[in-house]
């Protein structure tokens, strides 16, 4: 979820950037560089691309050219994503529900557009972007492509 939610804001709080050959044994990424419990990303592996939190992962052992990110996401967001699969573990049934409207027993009911929002619990439909958006804007960037990246042995103008 958290890979979601930081492509979502187009921020992965990267810190530094390194590019080289990486090798994966044990199911650990074996680099000198992460702190235990930090998140870092993977890109350029054939089995283990994205978000993963150092020491706690569980890879895929290879040997892969490409970039690791080392991470500094902040524990506001973090909490934020908790928040964001509780909220969809509460409600992630009724979003992939392919009814917009029931009845049966006397009951009915009809999804709208807008969502539940994360106090009410009405019956609207939408998703966790929506819901969780606006508390999420504190922490977008505008687009990712445009990240400097600073990689470990670049000088730093």
């Amino acid at each position: 979820m958290l890979e979601q939610i930081l492509d979502f804001i187009h921020n992965y709080f990267v810190k530094e950037v390194y590019r080289g050959k990486f090798k994966i044994s044990g199911n650990t990424l074996n680099v000198d560089f992460l702190q235990k419990g930090q998140y870092y990303r993977v890109i350029g592996s054939v089995f283990n691309d994205g978000i993963y939190k150092y020491s706690s992962d569980q890879l895929t052992d290879e040997e892969f050219t490409g970039e690791v990110w080392a991470m500094s996401v902040p524990p506001a967001v973090i909490a934020l994503a908790g928040e964001i699969e509780d909220w969809l573990k509460k409600y992630g049934d009724a979003m992939n529900s392919p009814f917009q409207s029931e009845s049966f027993g006397g009951y009915s009911y009809s999804k709208g557009s807008t969502g539940p929002s994360n106090n009410s619990g009405s019956a609207n439909a939408a998703d966790w972007r929506k819901v969780f958006g606006s508390r999420l804007n504190a922490y977008r960037k505008i687009n990712d492509r445009f990240v400097i990246r600073r990689y470990k042995d670049e000088p730093v103008d």
